[in-house]
């Protein structure tokens, strides 16, 4: 099965890309010809149309050679295509050709129904971007990847207004849509940027409700016998418990649903060892998951990830924050392995689960709470996470 979506993290190899930045700038090695830009192209008189022209410009990388398609491209459902040898798609390679992140990109179709990060009433972290919600809007998440240095590496905030500026077509944009002192303030025009970018993951195309799961709900499909056992086993809190975190609007099966409470939770996964020995990480390095947003310090949120929805699942792995998984099936065998009688081997390594990378915390009782399921079972929950694959990648998924 081929799956992939990626973020990286900063940290990694950010040592080595700030000095390639620095030596490249200084050497000015970019020519005429690689600043040259098209003016050529439909009107980008909307925020979503600029937003789109910004998502697929490669100049606003350091090496001008990687977008936001890169490692989002809309073939895969916004996920990124590349294998990338021994990290088999865990995580993305960098606009330098080297950096390798930490974890697996979110993705970003029906990202518009993502709430700003804030505390409930419980004082329980809900919602925000990044696994671990540091960034609180999509706004904010938008200006992340062309400032980190294992994703597009451009060293400051006025370096990428100066790329939008070469460019006739974004600049006149800019100018009409943020009027005409936009590029007067480089944190201005960066927050257009963003504004714009944030638009078009916001148009309906991102979020179309088209899947074989959404056509049963208008009566316009049926769901085969095993299909609709995964339904009602997704949907049981007796059974399963998938729905007791992987769903917004309450049990049962609703209209417009992403498959996410948008909370965090440790679930033991463990380092992704792969990704690890490659991509530089100092040894005993822990993600620390929520504990790392600014806005959620404290032992208490040590190892605690966002839930990821559930739409295109399918299509859209390795799977948990770092990629650690690729086969779906390991996913729900590894959800049942504190519960009683779970399996004890990772099927996809044939030895026991390894430890958990952050043993505080662990949500034991959400883990404990369904009896383990029979592989018949385990079978119709992969063939309803199957139906929430949309129409237009429904001939990627796996027969």
């Amino acid at each position: 099965m081929r799956l992939a979506l990626r973020w990286k993290r900063p940290e990694a190899c950010a040592g080595a890309a700030a000095f390639l930045a620095a030596a490249v700038l200084a050497a000015g090695i970019f020519s005429n010809a690689a600043r040259a830009q098209t003016t050529a192209g439909p009107a980008l008189d909307t925020l979503d149309k600029l937003g789109q022209a910004l998502f697929a410009d490669r100049n606003l990388s350091f090496t001008r050679t990687q977008s936001c398609v890169s490692c989002h491209s809309p073939e895969l459902a916004f996920t990124d295509p590349r294998e990338l040898g021994k990290v088999e798609g865990a995580v993305s390679l960098g606009a330098d050709g080297r950096s390798l992140g930490d974890r697996n990109s979110p993705s970003i179709e029906y990202v518009s129904f993502t709430p700003e990060f804030r505390f409930a009433a419980n004082g329980e972290p809900i919602g925000g971007f990044f696994w671990d919600g540091r960034a609180r809007t999509l706004e904010e998440q938008a200006g992340g990847p062309p400032l980190n240095p294992a994703e597009m590496g451009m060293p400051d905030k006025q370096s990428v207004v100066a790329r939008i500026g070469e460019d006739p077509r974004l600049a006149a944009a800019f100018r009409a849509l943020f009027g005409e002192a936009v590029f007067e303030d480089t944190d201005r025009a960066y927050a257009a940027m963003t504004q714009a970018l944030a638009a078009f993951e916001r148009r309906p195309d991102f979020s179309p409700f088209d899947s074989k799961y959404d056509r049963s709900l208008r009566g316009e499909t049926a769901l085969t016998a095993t299909e609709a056992q995964g339904r009602d086993l997704f949907f049981s809190r007796e059974r399963s418990s998938c729905s007791a975190c992987h769903m917004s609007n309450g049990d049962g099966a609703r209209a417009a649903e992403v498959f996410t409470n948008f909370k965090y939770y440790n679930i033991g996964t463990p380092a992704n060892a792969k990704v690890r020995a490659l991509n530089g990480s100092k040894p005993g390095h822990i993600d620390r998951g929520l504990a790392e947003n600014p806005a959620a310090p404290g032992a208490v949120n040590e190892g605690k990830f966002k839930v990821p929805g559930l739409r295109n699942a399918a299509i859209t792995g390795p799977y948990m924050h770092n990629g650690v998984f690729k086969d779906l099936r390991t996913v729900l065998l590894f959800h049942q392995r504190f519960s009683s009688d779970g399996l004890q081997i990772d099927p996809e390594t044939g030895q026991p689960w390894e430890n958990p990378e952050v043993p505080a915390n662990l949500a034991l009782a959400s883990l404990k709470a369904a009896p383990p399921l029979s592989e018949s079972e385990i079978d119709a929950l992969i063939a309803f996470l199957k139906t929430l694959t949309g129409q237009r990648y429904e001939r990627l998924v796996e027969k």
